[in-house]
């Protein structure tokens, strides 16, 4: 069996391949796609194979689906009005090359969820509903990492900022989520599946203030804005506009629960708990305190 991961060279991407090795995937039938060439041939050390795509080439893309068995489809990272077609470039090429399970990497309930950001999953669900490929969607949720990457602001601050009020998000980590992506690729019997992938705890954004400041022994805060004050505020931080309105956005969805998951199913791929809050801060937190220390 032969598995394709797009994306490759993305940050998701490359933890499913590891993933994949980890549980014995022989290496030779792993194929990492994506447009970067140095990093396929990083990618190419360990031992996988490695093929050019682009979501925009349908011939590239033809071209790397050649003696593919299952394809994880690792959604493009420019929201947008190229997003979805080069989508659908994707899932016709795994169409036309009779791919045994296309599994795609999708929001949190994205047939409801309003936040902008689930619009082009939504589209792209009902596109590959309605290809007749097989399929496995994998709706997965925010990552930790979308919080854990801002601590040194948040320390320079004494604050999180934020738009969400009290709502809770069921945050989990960018490996998680990629170990999770791994096991249901292995998995028989995944054609027609709607996995909802987030981590066990909801949480708020006054959590992770305190999960914070817990952490690193500074006081840390939880400031909310309004929507419109806290795009504004990522502008004014050097977050370009269109991208700002799009995380005050997400924010909003936040606070009507659109990324609350329900049920159990990461853990349950995982065959474990999911990584906490308090552990994934206090990780990021050795991590800030090494990179001062050198």
């Amino acid at each position: 069996m032969t598995i394709l991961i797009t994306g490759a060279t993305g940050q998701l991407g490359r933890l499913v391949i590891e993933s994949l090795l980890e549980r014995n995937v022989p290496a030779g039938q792993i194929v990492a796609g994506g447009r970067n060439a140095a990093k396929l041939e990083e990618l190419a050390g360990l031992g996988v194979q490695t093929r050019t795509l682009d979501y925009s080439d349908p011939v590239s893309l033809r071209e790397a689906m050649v003696g593919v068995d299952k394809v994880l489809l690792v959604s493009g990272n420019e929201p947008g009005p190229q997003r979805v077609p080069q989508h659908l470039n994707v899932i016709e090429a795994a169409k036309d090359a009779g791919v045994g399970l296309l599994a795609y990497t999708s929001i949190t309930k994205a047939d409801t969820n309003t936040m902008a950001l689930a619009a082009d999953h939504r589209a792209t669900e009902q596109a590959l509903r309605e290809s007749g490929v097989p399929f496995a969607m994998l709706r997965n949720g925010w990552y930790l990492e979308n919080y854990t990457d801002q601590l040194g602001g948040y320390l320079q601050h004494g604050s999180v900022f934020g738009s969400a009020g009290e709502g809770r998000v069921s945050a989990a980590t960018r490996a998680d989520l990629a170990e999770a992506a791994a096991a249901i690729l292995l998995a028989d019997g995944q054609a027609g599946t709607v996995h909802e992938l987030g981590g066990d705890e909801a949480i708020s954004l006054e959590d992770l203030a305190r999960e914070v400041s817990a952490a690193t022994g500074q006081s840390v805060t939880y400031q909310d804005l309004p929507e419109a004050d806290f795009a504004r505020l990522l502008v004014g931080a050097g977050v370009p506009e269109p991208f700002a309105r799009i995380l005050a956005d997400s924010d909003r969805g936040i606070s009507r629960g659109e990324l609350l998951v329900p049920g159990n199913d990461l853990a349950t791929a995982l065959g474990r708990p999911t990584t906490s809050l308090g552990e994934a801060v206090r990780a990021a937190a050795g991590q800030f305190a090494a990179k001062g220390a050198e």
